[in-house]
């Protein structure tokens, strides 16, 4: 994990862009908060706080956006009900292929994540690791290949044969559908983050949990997205809390299955 220095938190009049594609199809340029120091509290930055105000009314399931809001949640259901019954034979030949190649565990792994407002939810997905996976972590922690609050490695030894194929067509995030149908997750959101990821979060990471976490997002759907530094992942996420309508949502469920069948997003 990288060290931040002590100087205070700053803003740039700078604008970052990202490119999500290869085709460059869609660039996000957005103000660059910086983070100098991720323990500090930048509440009493004016401009902070105006960024923080504009995401939280946007989020409101009550404010200016109900409409959206909760046709994205009616949309959530019905398509999460239907891929479940549609690919229920598919979902089950998957767990198959999991449990033949590694049996000492169940097919289907489940972790605690942080959702909305930072309440945390029960995780599901294909395994794709060993059993022991979250005990081999803190031996490998030095071979982090990216930087901020998450974990990163390319050649990761806990990945199993099936585990390899799996994360490379995103596969394994399949049964997350039920997360969608029990509201916990939506099918476009920022992905959830394990707790122990939240609890190094800045003030300005914090903003990406306002919004009820996704199975895919922009980041979901870059071309080699482990490159994809985190406050990079952070300002997409929060272009999306920002933009985000149906149209858009449905542009990046097309874009996630592009990704899934070409093997593009690793």
């Amino acid at each position: 994990m990288h060290k931040t220095s002590e100087s205070e938190t700053e803003f740039s009049d700078q604008e970052k862009e990202i490119t999500v594609t290869a085709e460059k199809v869609m660039v996000i340029k957005m103000p660059i908060i910086i983070h100098q120091n991720q323990n500090q509290r930048p509440g009493d930055d004016a401009e902070f706080a105006k960024l923080k105000a504009e995401l939280e009314r946007l989020s409101d399931p009550h404010g200016e956006r109900r409409g959206y809001l909760f046709a994205k949640r009616l949309f959530d259901i019905v398509f999460s009900a239907a891929v479940l019954l549609g690919l229920g034979p598919i979902l089950l030949l998957i767990a198959l292929l999991v449990f033949i190649d590694d049996p000492h565990g169940s097919p289907i792994y489940v972790q605690t994540r942080v959702g909305q407002n930072g309440k945390e939810f029960r995780f599901y997905k294909f395994r794709s690791m060993v059993v022991n996976a979250d005990a081999m972590l803190c031996a490998l922690e030095d071979k982090n290949e990216k930087s901020g609050p998450v974990f990163k490695m390319k050649d990761d030894p806990r990945i199993t044969r099936i585990g390899r194929f799996l994360r490379r067509t995103s596969l394994d995030e399949l049964p997350q559908f039920l997360n969608v149908l029990l509201g916990t997750m939506s099918v476009v959101g920022p992905r959830p983050a394990l707790p122990g990821e939240v609890a190094q979060y800045s003030e300005y990471h914090r903003l990406r949990l306002l919004a009820v976490p996704g199975l895919t997002c922009f980041w979901q759907t870059c071309d080699n997205r482990d490159a994809v530094e985190f406050e990079q992942w952070v300002d997409m996420d929060l272009k999306y809390i920002r933009e985000r309508n149906l149209l858009l949502d449905i542009k990046l469920i097309f874009r996630t299955v592009k990704v899934m069948l070409t093997g593009q997003g690793t």
